[in-house]
């Protein structure tokens, strides 16, 4: 068989599956999809496999960064030089259904929670009883200090 037959078929094969790696890329704004099981969290470095708890961060260079509670997430955002650039995008996982992405600023949360970390918050998209706002839930995360079960700040903020 000719090597040019060869060339000419990987260069259809990379011609069929170039709209497929377009689609692929992850946008530029809103949540991202986790792969469960699969991707671990940025602070800790634990896999994020409860849904009901994870965050994600979009900083103003459109990064993403995954987190599997929403405590590690505050901590973290709260040592990077951007945290109040009004661009940068925070969500939270509905705890309710696990599937619904809210926006953490605007979200309610349930204290007393058991969660991934221990910082003890779910979130929910209204208020209920018994709910706090996010920065009620913030000032408590900061207040209560990281969870032991995360690497030493050192560590993640290289």
């Amino acid at each position: 068989m000719c090597r040019c037959h060869l060339h000419r078929r990987s260069v259809l094969g990379l011609l069929a599956a170039a709209p497929l790696l377009v689609a692929c890329k992850e946008p530029d704004e809103g949540p991202v999809e986790i792969r469960w099981g699969r991707e671990t969290c940025t602070i800790c470095g634990m896999i994020i496999s409860d849904a009901r708890y994870a965050a994600e961060i979009r900083d103003p260079e459109k990064n993403i960064f995954k987190f599997d509670d929403i405590g590690d997430a505050i901590h973290w955002l709260s040592v990077q030089d951007w945290k109040a650039d009004p661009t940068l995008e925070f969500w939270v996982m509905d705890s309710n259904t696990g599937k619904d992405w809210l926006d953490a600023r605007k979200a309610f949360y349930h204290p007393d929670t058991i969660s991934p970390m221990d910082y003890g918050y779910a979130a929910v998209p209204t208020s209920e009883p018994g709910t706090v706002t996010f920065e009620v839930m913030r000032a408590a995360v900061i207040l209560r200090g990281l969870s032991s079960r995360c690497l030493p700040v050192e560590e993640w903020t290289k």
